[in-house]
């Protein structure tokens, strides 16, 4: 028999594993580890063993029987049919009120299901979103757990003891039942798809648009990193323009294929909002313009069979040439990137708000914001407003909305039209600025034009429409003398 004493255990070694295995041990737990090929246990014991208390498992009989009661099993392999198989593989050996803890990158509805077949056997299944990467975990992550209560109780200490720090705070809360978890984690990296892609936009305007070289827009992100703009995604930016390739002497971003990979969070959160009927705009379009970024060869065609437009150096050569009008135009899209980052931010708290409705969960968006200040890829200065937003019991259908970031956008906005226009005379794509200004734009809209989508909807199909001055639905006789009835 194996002596009980660990009181976490991690399955599945490979970097985030071991790196969320080693924080444990480093802050006072003592720490079981598994992995299906027992050498990743022992070179993780070889290298890092003296860092705090491991178990290494060899079976995973052996593993669980070195957990101490309720036993907790974080789980770090790979997604999908593994994911279910080691689920199962540990319920098996686990008794009532043991916690098995998916901490992988699952989509919410698998971790629903998975929660309601664990709950049926008298065990706790917390599906739990980790971000900041493997220095992250290692370091501190941000991390979002859902589950019950009572899984909550013996979880909490032992996540708030490795979790990031903020203001004093660890960047840790209890989301909410079931599939809260990875649905807020979700979120979030729809959330970081859109403000990658704004960076991503602003550096294409400077580069293609103005002629800087990367030193230099790495210099403009590190000034604009000290003020409202201050974030991890802006910060690693600058770095990352900095960086020569030692291999050609060139700038490293280069060297770098313009194809960009996508793991499948940033499609699932467009995909959901699709389904709770929330626009999330920019979120969307930076899923898309990654989608488009890896059809190289369709790109190719297109060059090869000369697709006309304007030349981006013709339409921003006076703006390029003159130093006061050029150090002016790179403001205006400092302006364009906050207002539109504070639109991407809006959208993804309302599909949150809108999802905590439809699957029954209590979301306090004020925490969430909170626990994304540190260790989180999104992290940034002005979540504290967010979540002051969020925390001051004022109800509000958007963040837009709220005093500080309404006023915010409204005085971004001169700039923030000016670069949307630019771009589109330069030829330059902009597809998340652009889109960000139409959903402000549609929001601040007394009238839209989907009345008129309404009448061709029942023109061709009989849906039917609402009138401005009564109540009900109607419909006219299109294909008669057009006269209106009430369905």
């Amino acid at each position: 028999m194996t002596e009980a004493v660990a009181n976490i255990g991690v399955v599945g070694l490979a970097a985030m594993g071991a790196s969320l295995s080693r924080n444990l041990a480093r802050h006072g737990n003592t720490v079981a580890v598994f992995n299906r090929h027992y050498s990743r246990a022992q070179t993780l014991m070889t290298e890092h063993g003296s860092e705090g208390k491991f178990v290494p498992a060899q079976t995973l009989e052996e593993f669980v029987g070195s957990l101490t009661r309720p036993r907790t099993a974080i789980i770090m392999v790979k997604a999908g049919e593994p994911t279910d198989d080691m689920i199962n593989a540990l319920a098996d050996l686990m008794e009532p009120g043991d916690i098995i803890v998916d901490a992988g990158n699952a989509y919410f509805k698998d971790t629903i299901r998975r929660e309601q077949a664990i709950r049926a056997r008298g065990l706790h299944f917390v599906g739990c979103g980790v971000s900041g990467g493997e220095e992250g975990a290692l370091l501190g992550p941000s991390m979002m757990p859902g589950g019950t209560e009572e899984s909550w109780r013996t979880l909490g200490p032992i996540l708030k003891s490795i979790a990031a720090v903020a203001e004093g705070e660890p960047c840790v809360t209890h989301i909410g039942t079931d599939g809260a978890g990875h649905f807020v984690k979700m979120v979030h990296n729809g959330i970081e798809y859109a403000d990658m892609q704004l960076i991503a936009e602003s550096y294409d305007l400077m580069r293609r648009g103005l002629g800087l070289e990367p030193e230099a827009i790495a210099q403009v992100f590190e000034e604009w990193n000290k003020g409202d703009l201050n974030s991890y995604l802006v910060q690693i930016t600058a770095e990352v323009l900095h960086h020569m390739d030692a291999k050609t002497g060139k700038p490293f971003i280069d060297i770098v294929t313009d194809q960009a990979g996508m793991k499948g969070t940033g499609t699932w959160t467009v995909q959901t909002a699709l389904e709770l009927g929330v626009p999330v705009t920019g979120i969307g379009e930076a899923v898309f313009a990654r989608g488009l970024s890896s059809t190289p060869a369709l790109r190719q065609e297109a060059e090869a069979k000369g697709l006309g437009g304007p030349q981006a150096e013709g339409a921003f050569a006076a703006l390029a040439a003159d130093p006061e009008e050029r150090s002016a135009f790179i403001e205006d899209i400092r302006q364009a990137l906050y207002a539109s980052k504070i639109v991407a931010y809006a959208q993804g708290f309302n599909e949150m708000e809108e999802g905590a409705k439809v699957y029954g969960w209590t979301l306090d968006l004020g925490a969430i914001a909170r626990i994304w200040r540190g260790g989180c890829i999104i992290r940034a200065k002005f979540l504290n407003r967010i979540s002051d937003a969020y925390g001051s019991g004022e109800q509000f259908g958007s963040l837009l909305f709220d005093p500080f970031f309404k006023k915010a956008v409204e005085g971004a906005q001169d700039s923030w039209r000016r670069v949307v226009a630019r771009a589109a005379q330069a030829g330059l794509p902009a597809p998340v600025f652009s889109s960000s200004l139409a959903y402000y734009d549609a929001l601040r809209s007394r009238r839209l034009p989907a009345a008129l989508i309404q009448g061709q909807r029942d023109l061709f199909g009989a849906h039917t429409y609402g009138r401005v001055d009564e109540p009900g639905a109607f419909h006219t006789l299109w294909a008669g003398d057009k006269s209106e009835i009430k369905a």
